[in-house]
């Protein structure tokens, strides 16, 4: 096996080269970059935007060492003749890095780049005149380019981290981009000085108010040329870690092809463009190669608690995350704070990608990519809904168990434990239809989590079932009733009159009808009413 360490956490491109880290290469892309001048591209966290942005540093500072035995070192030899110019040619560097501060009030921002400006000002001079942060970078820019005799590149890494972490807070939010606004317009009005420009963030979040002076700028984050920029391609994770898939599946007792599976299943499925190769999750993919173990690498580095949230806000029908949304291209640059719409902020963030695109309508199908981000996702929407869930233990398995065999009693004794720490005003009062959502959401993740088919709302002739679930033996069909809109009975009713489970009468499975209604004055299960395909049942506990 390769004696190449797994570059876990590692940004620096010169370190990762100069350590023995194995590195796959994504010069191939630094080539066709080389053509335009000022780019933008979006990626989800920990997806190597920075360990590509350092790359680029190393290129324009002319490292030539660093590329020895990668795709550029030829190409760049190469490309210098037909330009007509010296390889390996250096620029002066401006790297902004804006991922080190936490962002919590104005002076966050300030201080960060007054950080990166007072360095620069050492280096290349200062002008008392030059008082705010964007005269104080066209300033810079400026004095390098003539102390150095050389083109300017500058390289901004995740420029929207201060936005996003003040989606809670419009004003300071609105403020933010007003300042980043006058530090990137910079870009544009120094044109003259400068060779490459090059920004990434998580999101496309107010591109057009705090990019609008950057009318050059070209948008890589939906091309499809550049969809495997970040992440690891297939044909990648066989170039490059065949050896570490064969240790893993010795480790798992697995072949190799059930070990790809494995990997394919969890951690692949990101697509960032209409006709883009799909890319695994590259921090996920190298831990469990590493460490040898299934979990959720990528998700634990940052519980979307701000995202559950939003989704309750916004009264988003969870559900519908299961492949069920569309957006428009425009709809993807709607990232705003004022605006309640989760769908940019999920595909921006990583939680949704891209599962198909209709070129009539020019909208794209998302969905999760993958079991870690699906389920990881569940589990906090869960525990967001139903604070209890954490405390539950083994009653899950339980709950698991009762299922598989057919005990309506006992899962819907343990699924009333659950919906009793579900917050009676999420939804108003006078909203009935809302608040059913809040304990059907909750129903619906207690299914999902547990690996069952379920699906929610399921659509026939005559009306939609709430929620169907589906395990080798049994087809479940639940309706859910608030008691001031019906009791469990008429809940159990409408699923035979409207005849919710007819179109699983040739499964061979036996069918299991509940209907069920929720007691508002206790916050909870009242009763539930079941009948089963050969036989009617009655449970009213209490």
């Amino acid at each position: 096996m390769s004696a190449q360490k797994l570059p876990i956490g590692v940004q620096s491109f010169q370190s990762l080269r100069e350590s023995g880290y194995l590195y796959v290469d994504k010069t191939p892309y630094i080539e066709q970059l080389l053509r335009g001048k000022v780019y933008f591209l979006s990626r989800p966290r920990h997806f190597g935007k920075s360990l590509f942005l350092s790359t680029l540093a190393a290129y324009f500072r002319g490292q030539k060492e660093l590329f020895k035995g990668l795709y550029l070192e030829k190409a760049e030899e190469e490309l210098a003749q037909q330009e007509g110019r010296e390889a390996w040619q250096e620029y002066t560097v401006l790297y902004l890095d804006l991922n080190t501060e936490y962002y919590r009030s104005e002076k966050d921002l300030d201080n960060i780049l007054n950080i990166h400006l007072t360095a620069w000002e050492e280096l290349y001079g200062k002008n008392e005149i030059e008082q705010t942060h964007s005269s104080r970078f066209k300033g810079i820019i400026e004095r390098a380019y003539k102390k150095e005799q050389r083109e300017v590149v500058i390289l901004v890494d995740e420029y929207d981290k201060p936005l996003y972490e003040t989606l809670d807070n419009e004003v300071l939010n609105a403020t933010y981009r007003g300042i980043l606004k006058g530090v990137f317009s910079v870009i544009k009005s120094s044109d003259e000085y400068l060779r490459f420009a090059f920004l990434t963030g998580i999101t496309k979040f107010s591109k057009v108010s705090v990019f609008s002076g950057l009318n050059n700028l070209e948008d890589l984050s939906m091309d499809n040329e550049y969809a495997g920029i970040c992440g690891i391609t297939e044909q990648e994770l066989e170039t490059y870690f065949s050896a570490y898939i064969r240790v893993l599946a010795e480790k798992k007792k697995l072949s190799y092809d059930e070990t790809k599976k494995l990997l394919k299943e969890n951690y692949d499925g990101y697509c960032f463009a209409a006709e883009g190769e799909k890319v695994y999750n590259p921090f996920s993919l190298l831990n469990i190669l590493k460490k040898g173990q299934l979990k959720n690498y990528w998700f634990t580095t940052g519980t979307p608690t701000f995202l559950v949230n939003y989704l309750k806000k916004a009264h988003y029908f969870v559900p519908n995350l299961e492949g069920k949304v569309r957006l428009s291209e425009t709809r993807f640059d709607s990232f705003r704070a004022d605006i309640l719409d989760p769908l940019p902020i999920l595909y921006h963030t990583g939680y949704l990608t891209i599962k198909g695109y209709d070129n009539e309508t020019d909208s794209y199908r998302l969905g999760f990519p993958n079991n870690e981000v699906r389920f990881g996702f569940f589990e906090n929407l869960l525990a967001g809904y139903a604070p209890s869930y954490l405390s539950l233990g083994f009653s899950v398995n339980d709950f698991l168990d009762a299922v598989r065999a057919g005990d309506v009693d006992a899962f819907m004794t343990i699924l009333r434990s659950l919906l009793a720490s579900i917050p009676y005003d999420t939804a108003p009062k006078e909203d009935i239809e809302l608040r059913e959502r809040d304990y059907q959401i909750a129903v619906y993740l207690v299914f999902a989590l547990m690996g069952l088919f379920t699906q929610t709302e399921v659509q026939n002739s005559t009306g939609r079932a709430d929620c169907v679930v589906i395990t080798p033996k049994f087809v479940y069909v639940f309706e859910f009733k608030l008691w001031s809109s019906g009791s469990a009975q008429e809940a159990l009713q409408q699923i035979i009159d409207k005849g919710y489970a007819t179109k699983y009468e040739s499964s061979g499975k036996e069918l299991i009808l509940v209907g069920a209604s929720f007691d508002e004055a206790k916050r909870n299960i009242g009763e539930w009413e079941v009948r089963r395909s050969e036989s009617a049942n009655r449970s009213n506990p209490d």
